[in-house]
């Protein structure tokens, strides 16, 4: 199957095209700081051809949800180095997903401070996770453009830093309502400066913060996730097919690692939003050049259907690899799954995190 074979990326030999894809788990100190448990957690995944870690805070402001890990202090950066070492002990290859939560956050776990957004709108009809239970979103404060300017800082500095961690690549968290998404669509963009109003000036940021990545990790290093379909954490559209056909094509034109596309979620079906692409692969791969990685509920024979029509390179895999470990060793033997535990999917320690079991030799 092409799935198991080795595929280049930029100069990095993959081992394969399976992709474990960025997934929250809650496991970090409260100061954000990954703990010994997460390197095994990524150690023990390291057969896939790519892992890319759980979304990981550029900056104390960026932090919207409790229990997730940062990148922007030195005691951060020592404890992500043993990650990265235990990956490449295990002969993996490890990108961090670089994260800006935006008003997807709220003031109760932030010392009082509320959620920062390109405008003052909260997210409408959904609640936040918080140490004190949900809550409903509150109105965040608008940037300014200085503060913008130094939101673009806090990325090239996350970059740096990630480098020096050790991983061997970064990815943009540019999807799923977070600050870049929500500089992108115009539910949530209603600046009329440089950064808001036509879809040149809403893709300024996103771009801006690629330029940035880039500059600290050179070609064939950086990637952006993007979820062109997806309207959560209130990112509605008018019309996303004109927004990411120009988004896009801006980074065909970046020497990036790779996009990464989201495909429609089951969980928020499209019906009341015909303006979404069903199928993003379908609506926006064309325009893109380097190697395309493509998410959202894929199986071993879905992933190997993309690779073989030559819709995708690479095929990220989220829940699945939650509960398996060994995933591609299972796809390989046709081996049934282990199902995850609901209740252990976010926080909590080695229960539900590092203790799932692997097939016998």
């Amino acid at each position: 199957m092409k799935l198991f074979k080795p595929i280049l990326l930029g100069e990095k030999q993959l081992k394969n095209h399976i992709v474990m894809a960025p997934m929250t788990r809650g496991r970090a100190t409260p100061e954000g700081i990954v703990q010994g448990m997460t390197a095994i957690y990524y150690g023990q995944r390291a057969t896939a051809g790519l892992i890319i870690t759980e979304a990981t805070n550029i900056s104390q402001q960026a932090t919207g949800s409790p229990f997730t890990p940062g990148i922007y202090n030195q005691e951060q950066i020592i404890a992500w180095k043993k990650v990265t070492e235990e990956v490449h002990t295990a002969g993996g290859t490890i990108y961090m997903q670089l994260w800006h939560t935006g008003r997807v956050g709220h003031s109760i776990d932030r010392n009082g401070t509320l959620p920062v957004a390109p405008s003052a709108i909260s997210i409408p009809g959904q609640q936040h996770f918080t140490t004190h239970g949900l809550k409903p979103y509150e109105v965040p404060a608008e940037l300014s453009t200085s503060e913008i300017k130094q939101i673009i800082e806090d990325y090239r500095q996350a970059a740096i830093n990630a480098n020096e961690a050790g991983f061997d690549g970064v990815e943009l968290h540019s999807a799923f309502g977070y600050l870049p998404n929500q500089f992108l669509v115009d539910g949530a963009n209603k600046r009329t400066d440089g950064y808001g109003g036509s879809v040149f000036n809403r893709s300024r940021f996103v771009l801006e913060v690629m330029e940035a990545l880039i500059s600290v990790w050179g070609p064939d290093k950086v990637g952006i996730k993007l979820s062109p379909s997806n309207y959560f954490n209130g990112m509605t559209e008018s019309d996303p097919v004109k927004l990411y056909n120009y988004l896009i094509g801006e980074l065909n034109e970046m020497p990036l690692a790779y996009l990464h596309l989201m495909q429609p979620m089951a969980m928020f079906p499209l019906d009341a939003f015909p303006q979404y692409p069903r199928d993003v692969l379908t609506a926006f791969a064309k325009l893109f050049e380097r190697p395309i990685m493509v998410n959202s509920g894929y199986t071993m024979e879905t992933a190997e259907s993309e690779l073989i029509k030559g819709r995708a390179e690479l095929v990220s895999f989220g829940t699945l690899y939650i509960a398996n470990p060994d995933l591609v060793e299972r796809f390989k033997r046709n081996a049934d799954l282990n199902q995850p535990d609901q209740t252990t999917m976010y926080g909590g320690q080695e229960k539900g995190y590092i203790d799932y079991s692997f097939l016998k030799a």
